[in-house]
């Protein structure tokens, strides 16, 4: 069977669960249809997003990936703006928003999501597919509400 939003919500908001970063993010990549994907969670001490799960990365790129500034990159410039980055062809990027070692991934169609609760940054998702493509308006919203649910986890299970 696979994940739904509305199924990948209601896991995150059933805070006796204990959530796997890494079975998340690959249901979150069955649901919209993608290929690669990292979740990455804020480290207050450093300012700095530290990787918490990924798949499809190429294993030469997680050194890069495994600590990331805000600012920098899809993910960083998401952390930075508090909204969704997307490129709808990642290969042909010339924005400066996507790293040059990004293209390394193969992907194309790529969205990067902050993880908010109330206004406050908990991190960010990333996914990404193999082919050109815009993730729709109900696919960011559906992407931001994951962000929110997953921030509300991590904020709940760091005062436990």
């Amino acid at each position: 069977m696979h994940a739904t939003t509305t199924s990948i919500l209601a896991t995150l908001q059933n805070e006796q669960n204990s959530v796997s970063w890494q079975e998340l993010l690959s249901d979150i990549i069955v649901t919209f249809d993608c290929s690669t994907g990292t979740i990455h969670t804020l480290d207050k001490s450093t300012g700095l997003l530290a990787l918490q799960a990924q798949q499809g990365i190429p294993e030469f790129l997680l050194p890069k990936m495994e600590r990331i500034p805000i600012g920098k990159g899809m993910a960083g410039i998401a952390a930075e703006r508090k909204q969704p980055v997307e490129m709808c062809n990642l290969q042909t990027d010339d924005s400066g928003v996507a790293r040059p070692a990004a293209k390394e991934t193969k992907v194309e169609g790529s969205i990067a999501v902050p993880m908010l609760l109330d206004g406050e940054l908990y991190g960010t998702l990333g996914i990404a597919k193999p082919v050109p493509y815009d993730f729709t308006e109900e696919e960011t919203s559906n992407l931001m509400k994951i962000g929110e649910a997953m921030s509300r986890y991590i904020k709940a299970s760091s005062v436990n």
